[in-house]
């Protein structure tokens, strides 16, 4: 067996281990009622969570280093570093999990006919079960990354998101068939998603390419000729996940802590309304939201100062600008600006669905911008990585 088909068959195992995760339900859910039929099993599964508070701590982990020197300085100390700060991660996803999972169980309990017998444990158990759920996907999907094919956690949300598109079909067939919206209005739905899927895949492959010369140089005996290359520079370098997983948090977490603490006042109903899917005031600070933490990750990501550090160490030269200081302004400046237009993408994107809602042109479907763009990386991702493996396994497919 070739590494390639290996790979896929790891892969595929693991999702086929995850998908059947998500259908078993937690303890003290009432597998009689008739009102679980009604209900998503994924919702009330020991994988209802999904790798939300995970994916929601890492990056708050790596926006805090931006700011705070100390971890920056440890993630950049080696591997000792970086297996401290998976730790710390790991911390986090914790404290978010049982926080979300406390939140999720008590809304359940409420439930009579979904839950029969109500109180500390079924909070107890639920809650654990759940915090168990998002630790074991973190896992399986490490395994995927490291003995499978494509990046294991982009994989499980794609999954969950393709699995829902059916009935999101569906449901759009059938309120056509009924009358309830115009083939106009489907048509124009589809037709939108279209040229956004068209954008995504124009705007992922994109690269501001700055050209670099590197002078002759002698590493122990060999003689490295003098040659050119180029760096790559994404148009959006803060990923896919800030629009998908950490917004919603910085939306709602405040929100419920205030609800802890001060009750359900009226000041805080208030807030509640205005901050439903498709109020003014929800699009607006998504926006703000989005474009402000676009330029905080990409800052993570790409450092300018240190490129420029490690250009001149591997004596490369920007054509036209002097190394040093001078190199680091030039890129600067250059990731400022592909940052300004990948932020307006992801501000365009991650606010499409409610746009939609606004205008009263949206079709009753749950998936949004951040899904849709999370499936579109992870297929990229997958070509990519299927390409090298074939490239590289003398068992592969040639193209």
């Amino acid at each position: 067996m070739n590494e390639l088909v290996r790979r896929i068959a790891i892969t595929i195992g693991a999702l086929l281990l995850f998908r059947l995760g998500s259908h078993i339900p937690l303890a003290g859910i009432s597998t009689q009622s008739g009102l679980l039929s009604s209900l998503s099993i994924n919702r009330v599964s020991i994988f209802a969570l999904t790798l939300v508070p995970y994916l929601s701590a890492a990056i708050i982990v790596q926006l805090v280093s931006v700011v705070w020197g100390r971890l920056s300085a440890l993630e950049r100390s080696g591997e000792a570093g970086r297996r401290k700060i998976a730790r710390i991660t790991l911390i986090v996803t914790l404290l978010l999990a049982s926080f979300q999972a406390f939140g999720v169980a008590s809304a359940m309990q409420n439930i009579s006919a979904l839950v029969p017998e109500p109180g500390n444990w079924f909070l107890l158990s639920a809650t654990a079960s759940m915090v168990g759920g998002v630790f074991f996907m973190v896992w399986l999907s490490e395994q995927i990354t490291r003995h499978g094919i494509g990046n294991g956690i982009a994989l499980v949300l794609s999954v969950n998101i393709l699995l829902s598109l059916p009935a999101e079909v569906a449901t759009a067939i059938e309120l056509l068939r009924q009358g309830q919206v115009s083939g106009n209005l489907v048509l124009f739905n589809a037709v939108l998603w279209v040229v956004v899927v068209a954008m995504m895949v124009f705007v992922e492959g994109a690269r501001r390419n700055v050209q670099v010369q590197y002078a002759a140089r002698q590493v122990g005996k060999r003689l490295f000729a003098p040659r050119t290359s180029v760096l790559p520079i994404k148009i959006n370098s803060a990923g896919f996940l800030i629009p998908a997983t950490l917004t919603p948090w910085i939306f709602y977490l405040p929100l419920a802590l205030a609800t802890f603490v001060f009750g359900r006042t009226q000041w805080l109903a208030a807030a509640y309304e205005h901050m439903q899917f498709g109020r003014p005031a929800h699009i607006v600070l998504g926006a703000v939201v989005v474009f402000v933490l676009a330029f905080v990750y990409t800052a993570y990501v790409l450092d300018p100062e240190r490129t420029a550090e490690t250009l001149q160490k591997q004596g490369g030269t920007i054509p036209g600008v002097e190394p040093g200081e001078a190199s680091a302004d030039y890129l600067d400046r250059i990731v400022s600006l592909t940052t300004v237009i990948g932020a307006v993408y992801l501000v365009i994107v991650s606010l499409i669905p409610e746009a939609l809602v606004a205008g009263g042109v949206a079709l009753p479907y749950k998936i949004g911008g951040g899904s849709v763009l999370i499936v579109v990386c992870t297929i990229l991702d997958l070509k990519k990585q299927v390409r090298a493996l074939s490239l590289t396994d003398p068992g592969g497919v040639r193209e």
